[in-house]
């Protein structure tokens, strides 16, 4: 993998329902621009919400674009135990597909997600984030992207 042409995504879990498809379609769009640009991977972190959106936006453009890459930073095996069945599924479903899975941890532990976080930024250019709250993990991720100096690419249609 090459720092240079990565693009990380991090965002909220929870999206509201009547922002999901504008989001999508711009998501769609910004991942397009990017692989342009000359980006061929694209890191997820494999959680619900946009995380989702953006691993199943990747693999929809993989179809054109056979060249790019997704890979799945994970911040430890069980991520998916508690989860729905239709969730559980579309996470198995894009597991399968990814071209490379990365386990940050075997385990869970509290500080784990950071951990899947900061490598997450670390192994990239730029970042793609859903970011609408000042708090909490996908904040602290897009604070740390920015102290890494990479370019941030905010998806959010509220934006301050």
């Amino acid at each position: 993998m090459y720092v240079r042409q990565t693009c990380c995504f991090t965002g909220h879990r929870n999206i509201p329902s009547n922002e999901q498809a504008a989001i999508q379609k711009r998501l769609e769009a910004e991942i397009e621009k990017l692989i342009l640009q000359g980006v061929a991977f694209f890191a997820c972190g494999g959680a619900l919400g946009f995380d989702t959106m953006a691993a199943l936006a990747v693999l929809k453009l993989r179809q054109e674009f056979s060249h790019i890459q997704l890979l799945l930073v994970l911040p430890y095996r069980s991520q998916a135990r508690g989860w729905n069945k239709k969730d559980r599924r579309i996470y198995n479903q894009t597991l399968n597909k990814a071209d490379k899975v990365i386990y940050t941890s075997e385990f869970y532990y509290n500080g784990c997600t950071h951990k899947r976080n900061r490598h997450l930024v670390d192994q990239s250019e730029v970042c793609v984030c859903y970011l609408k709250e000042l708090k909490g993990g996908t904040a602290y991720t897009v604070d740390y992207a920015k102290q890494k100096g990479l370019r941030i690419i905010n998806l959010s249609l509220n934006k301050d």
